[in-house]
């Protein structure tokens, strides 16, 4: 069982379609979709692994079990091992994660050892091959049962500037505001435009996104801002 297992069955998955908040059944062998973010990789892992990982209840169902970013944070800090992204990047099979805050939306994806990913990314895209680079990320994850090998290539795979988002304390900047009114040009009601990234605002980004057929996390980076038709 290793991490390379891990990438080759993600990759043959390309091109199959996404639909938010799917189960998957992680036991079912050749399934092809369709595939949200955490049920994908949660199926990749138990295909080569036969262990639930990132589910509700992982001793449960493999057939029924709910993979969600939230539990792979969770068993992130108690079961696997949480490593920097960019050592992430490097190590083929390796998960990378951008956890939710309170039961809101996250990513993850699997990291092809080079800087790129195989990630069920969007109802607009599908699974895809794409990059790290330009988004924002928590962690990597190594699976504890799963072996991995770093690649010799060392990679960056940072954020280009400032991403937007719902968080403790909250953000607040005159570029939130202006993104508020963007939401509400667009149709998308964050409630106010108070300069305050809050909850409401939140809502009104993962609606927006929904509707764009893009990764809804609610946060807002050179992809979303683009769509708004704003600069960051």
């Amino acid at each position: 069982m290793n991490g390379q297992e891990i990438l080759n069955l993600a990759k043959t998955k390309l091109g199959q379609k996404y639909v938010l908040g799917t189960i998957v059944p992680k036991n079912k062998i050749g399934y092809n979709g369709p595939w949200d973010c955490a049920e994908f990789t949660s199926y990749v892992v138990y295909q080569v692994s036969t262990k639930l990982y990132g589910c509700y209840n992982n001793s449960g169902n493999p057939a029924s079990a709910d993979a969600y970013t939230g539990y792979w944070a969770r068993d992130a800090e108690e079961l696997g091992k949480i490593i920097p992204v960019d050592e992430a990047a490097g190590i083929p099979g390796a998960i990378i994660l951008r956890a939710p805050l309170r039961r809101k939306m996250g990513h993850i994806v699997v990291s092809d050892g080079t800087g790129g990913t195989i990630e069920a990314h969007s109802t607009k895209k599908g699974v895809i091959a794409s990059d790290l680079s330009f988004r924002r990320w928590d962690y990597g994850i190594l699976v504890p049962w799963i072996n991995y090998e770093k690649l010799d290539k060392q990679i960056i795979s940072g954020v280009d500037g400032i991403v937007y988002r719902y968080m403790e304390p909250k953000m607040v900047s005159k570029k939130i505001g202006e993104i508020q009114k963007a939401l509400q040009a667009a149709g998308y009601d964050p409630k106010g435009v108070d300069n305050i990234f809050g909850p409401n605002t939140a809502l009104a980004v993962e609606a927006f996104q929904q509707d764009k057929g893009i990764v809804a996390d609610g946060e807002v980076g050179i992809i979303t801002a683009k769509l708004l038709n704003i600069t960051l």
